[in-house]
């Protein structure tokens, strides 16, 4: 997918006041961030941000924490944001590969929405569930552990319930058309939306450790 720059991005996210600029300086003091204790979920990958917007205001007790590494990308999650004050969710720009430099032992959570699948098998390793990306999320995760998933590639699922499993991982809930489950608690992506207007199936899966 070939990314449209958008003219001052860099500005636009160093004025907003949900972005933390320097997020590394957070690293073990997060709940200081939201001035409580409540739980954490990030979403790795968050785009446009309409699936954490969503569930920061339907979940006020809990903070939320949308990471994205395109500037161009995330401004357009910003102009959204203008229309809220919403006090539990805070955004960063950044590459997952250095989650571990951000959180330490502080994230309940993880959501993985439409990950890039990275389908050639010599990239395999850049996939957000390989376990080159999974050890690290031990490393910033709490006692217990949660990830969610949802992707409209079926190898890129596939791939992901096997290297979950393999780090002992349950997986629970496993989905292979989502849009059939007519579970009416789904909070929707762009990339979701679009998909199943197209009549794609959308894989999905919980997976939990202790």
């Amino acid at each position: 997918m070939r990314l449209r720059n958008i003219k001052n991005a860099n500005k636009i996210i160093e004025h907003s006041s949900y972005v933390i600029i320097n997020p590394t300086k957070h690293k073990g003091k997060w709940h200081q961030v939201f001035n409580n204790n409540n739980p954490i979920y990030i979403e790795i990958g968050m785009g446009k941000g309409k699936f954490i917007i969503a569930n920061a205001l339907k979940y006020p007790n809990i903070n939320f924490i949308g990471i994205e590494k395109y500037a161009s990308v995330l401004t357009k999650a910003i102009n959204k944001l203008n229309d809220y004050d919403i006090s539990n969710l805070r955004i960063i720009c950044l590459d997952a590969i250095n989650i571990d430099e951000i959180f330490k032992q502080e994230i309940n959570r993880i959501y993985l929405n439409f990950s890039d699948p990275w389908p050639k098998k010599r990239h395999s390793k850049r996939r957000l569930t390989s376990l080159n990306f999974l050890n690290k999320y031990e490393l910033v995760f709490k006692s217990t552990k949660e990830i969610f998933l949802k992707t409209d590639n079926k190898e890129f699922f596939l791939f992901s319930l096997e290297s979950l499993r393999s780090l002992n991982y349950q997986v629970k809930n496993i989905c292979f058309d989502l849009k059939k489950t007519n579970n009416k608690d789904n909070i929707t992506t762009e990339y979701e939306e679009k998909f199943m207007d197209l009549n794609k199936n959308i894989y999905c899966l919980e997976a939990y450790k202790n």
